[in-house]
């Protein structure tokens, strides 16, 4: 028997890091292992040393598993230990795995023996084993256990006819168990005798079923043949079936798999299923890590696998992918817009898919702006992929394009906005590998804005691509409905950005496609400009740079803006348990739901509402405390209808928040015996979720000292302190019926002075523009639908009609 009382560090690194795939899944984890290793005070471990293990998740190889029994055995911990903690977790596997590694392994060494015994007769058989001290014997007659069989030998006396079958015998020590062969005792009171032997000849060729060679860990490039073999004897004949993460393979049911020119879409967790009609074993469970590699062809003749399409050639990879969307609706000074909280909700979900680390922002000020482009800048560097993409009100003078933020005075000009080609040239000083800009706004001039820009010099990189919604001198365009849709531009755009082709390639298509609609012909035009000189793709895959600490530094500035606090359950002194849950719509909007999950049965009625928020923080409170998400003032945001939170609050512009978040949790609950109603109250601190901790209120450095930042510097990420939780929720959008849109309109981006309210002042700011929206008229229906990726329908395939000119400016 092995020592429990030893280190983990004498367990070896080959069982540690099975141990740790085991360990690294949400559900009941290294998270949990680490709640229960602390009842002892040596293993409680700061939030600091937790955002350690986390961050081990984002490193190629990294294990946050590893990393926490590498803590463990630093501290002492024995094997006896961690096999308590995995007992209380209720860790079946690991625990098995454990057991099974620690003891001595049990060997049978006499396996019982078929027998042809007369009816009357005694029959004994015989199973002897070896392991450790104190092993366990049960009996079977077929798969039912043979009461009192607790021994390493059965003894039937007197045999009858009854009893005559198949047994076996498993010994065991804890979670650790083997299995005899299988032996047939056979009842000689009828038939010729001939015939009884010849039949118990024939049954005493059966052999316990076991796996004599298992699966291995696999790191392969994408294009390379995964091969991979389970090899296992018995008799009857061991049947195959392998599993790719829990699925079966259909075409897989030999003992060795094999997959031509493996893409990334086949990485992940391979197991296989043996099985005869008496028995069944699984491999172990390892895990197949895809790499960047090419792909030229797909072999031929391989059986199982039918030969596929030739893919092309990949030669340019990105170190990394980081997209900043920013929508702005809500203006102050200038007409609301509704299509830019749509357009980055699906921007976001599309970007997610080809592993872009997404920061999407929703109604920043001018100085929000500029802080979270200064933000976006530290996650760029030498070889990543970048982009921009913006939606709302803009202008375009003398080739400079500015985006204009949501408090932007009634006449702005250049000082009030951003510039558009100053962030270019910021990009160009992180050495990036390629620079995209998406900008959803209109062109036109400001004559308001005289000042001619003096940009610096630019570098010379042929990585630029610049897509515009529209052209020169042009207006952006949005569907006004009672509904959620996207603009014009994201309509398109969705239907081509998954496509594995050049970017210029794939707006170039988009351009197409907007051409061919006629809502759109003769309003609005893709413009694209770029000088990219090598075919690179937002499909291209990422390869890491040769400097970890700058990456590990990247993801954690990126994970800091997306940390959701945990859920929550409170307990009020009335015996109520109210539970409280996150989610996350944007990067600076969170929506918090409560339930009643225990009540007395002396209480009837009871609720639990949100009230007395931070003071620094504006709530509206019309949208706390809702029946749903919708009612709450979010359109995105679906919950699972098997567990329906009772009421929502909706926190938005959280990038303004100054301190800590703190509200109170209100219940208000009636006993069965009064008729006045009872109030608890409890306070909360959730922190600063989300994009809260980077403080875009606050102004930053002068960008100029962006280029000062080396390639490899860790120091040179402003890593605000926060705990790590990464954010794992899929946002999905909610249902809403089919409306049939009998009054929808064409309203441009641009409106630069437009006060909501049709009775302010006449604006000073009136650019040149000639602005014509129409009235449309549609007869077919538009739903909004439930997946990532809303409106999948063309729009030249809805029935829009131009009528009714109406000019927005004119007073």
């Amino acid at each position: 028997m092995g020592d429990w009382n030893q280190s983990l560090a004498g367990l070896g690194e080959g069982a540690l890091r099975k141990l740790a795939d085991l360990l690294d899944n949400p559900g009941c984890g290294w998270k949990q292992l680490a709640a229960t290793a602390a009842e002892k005070p040596e293993f409680r471990y700061s939030e600091k040393k937790l955002v350690s293990c986390s961050l081990e998740a984002l490193k190629p190889t990294g294990s946050p598993g590893r990393f926490l029994l590498a803590m463990l055995a630093d501290q002492g911990c024995s094997v006896d230990f961690l096999l308590h903690c995995l007992r209380k977790m209720e860790h079946h596997d690991a625990v098995q795995y454990l057991t099974s590694t620690v003891t001595e392994q049990i060997r049978i060494t006499g396996q019982p023996e078929s027998r042809l015994v007369p009816e009357g007769e005694s029959v004994i058989l015989r199973c002897q084993a070896k392991g450790p001290a104190g092993l366990g014997y049960q009996w079977f007659k077929g798969k039912e256990e043979v009461p009192g069989a607790n021994g390493p030998e059965l003894v039937l006396r007197p045999l009858t006819s009854a009893q005559q079958g198949h047994y076996i015998c498993r010994v065991n020590y804890g979670e650790q168990f083997a299995f005899s062969q299988w032996a047939r005792i056979h009842c000689a009171g009828g038939g010729s005798f001939g015939a009884n032997i010849a039949g118990l000849s024939s049954f005493s060729s059966v052999r316990v079923l076991r796996i004599v060679q298992q699966p291995r860990h696999l790191f392969l490039a994408e294009g390379d043949c995964l091969h991979m073999e389970c090899i296992a004897e018995g008799s009857p004949p061991p049947q195959y079936q392998w599993y790719h993460n829990k699925d079966p393979l259909p075409p897989a049911i030999q003992s060795c798999l094999k997959i031509p020119c493996v893409t990334t879409a086949d990485r992940g967790r391979y197991s296989c299923r043996v099985y005869n009609i008496f028995n069944e074993l699984w491999s172990d469970e390892v895990h197949v890590s895809i790499g960047p590699g090419s792909c030229d062809s797909w072999p031929e003749n391989v059986e199982g696998f039918a030969a596929g399409p030739v893919k092309e050639h990949r030669r340019f990879y990105a170190t990394d992918k980081v997209a900043l969307l920013i929508g702005n609706m809500n203006y102050q000074h200038h007409r609301q817009l509704r299509a830019p909280m749509a357009d980055v909700h699906e921007l976001t979900n599309l970007l997610r898919q080809l592993d872009f680390k997404v920061v999407s922002l929703l109604d920043l000020n001018w100085q929000e702006m500029r802080s979270a482009v200064t933000e976006f800048l530290l996650l760029l560097d030498r070889g990543v992929y970048g982009l921009l993409y913006f939606a709302g009100h803009g202008y375009e003078n003398y080739g400079s394009s500015f985006m204009v933020p949501i408090d932007a005075p009634a006449s702005y000009t250049s000082e009030h906005c951003l510039r558009v080609q100053d962030v270019l040239q910021r990009m160009q000083e992180r050495q990036t590998g390629l620079n995209v800009f998406l900008l959803d706004m209109c062109r036109k001039r400001n004559l308001n804005d005289a000042i001619i820009p003096q940009p610096g010099p630019m570098k010379v990189t042929a990585n630029i691509v610049f897509g515009y919604a529209t052209c020169v001198d042009a207006e952006a365009y949005e569907v006004n409905k009672d509904d959620l849709t996207n603009g014009i531009f994201m309509s398109f755009l969705k239907q081509r950005l998954l496509e594995d082709e050049k970017v210029t390639v794939m707006l170039d298509r988009v351009a197409e496609d907007m051409g061919h609609c006629e809502i759109t012909r003769g309003r609005q035009a893709l413009e694209l400009r770029s000088n990219l000189s090598e075919r690179r793709a937002l499909t291209d895959l990422i390869q890491s740079s040769s400097c970890p600490v700058t990456t590990c530094a990247r993801n954690l500035q990126w994970s800091i803006a997306h940390v959701l606090p945990d859920s929550r359950c409170l307990e009020f002194d009335c015996g109520v348990r109210v539970q409280l849950g996150f989610a996350a719509e944007f990067s600076n909007i969170m929506i918090i739901y409560t339930r009643i999950v225990e009540k007395p049965s002396n209480i009837i009625s009871c609720s639990a509402l949100l009230s007395d928020f931070s003071e620094d923080f504006h709530m509206d409170l019309k949208l706390t405390n809702q029946q749903s998400p919708r009612e709450a003032g979010s359109w995105l945001l679906s919950m699972d209808s098997a567990c329906v939170p009772t009421l929502y609050t909706r926190f938005s512009a959280l990038q303004k928040l100054k301190k800590e978040l703190t509200f109170n949790v209100c219940l208000h609950y009636r006993y069965n015996s009064m008729d006045d109603e009872v109030r608890e109250k409890q306070m909360v601190s959730v922190g600063k979720p989300l994009v809260a901790k980077l403080n875009l209120h606050e102004p930053r450095m002068p960008h100029c000292l962006s280029a000062t930042y080396s390639s490899c510097e860790p120091h040179s990420f402003s890593l605000p302190d926060s705990s790590f939780s990464p954010e794992q929720l899929n946002s999905r959008l909610p249902t809403s019926e089919s409306q049939s849109l009998t009054s929808a309109c064409l309203a441009c981006y641009s409106k630069p002075g437009e006060y909501p309210d049709a009775h302010c002042p006449r604006r000073a700011n009136l650019p040149e523009e000639s602005i014509s929206p129409e009235y449309l008229q549609m007869d077919a229906t538009l739903p909004l639908q439930l997946n990532a990726n809303r409106m999948h329908s063309p729009l030249e395939n809805l029935s829009f009609q131009f009528h009714t000119k109406q000019n927005f400016h004119s007073v």
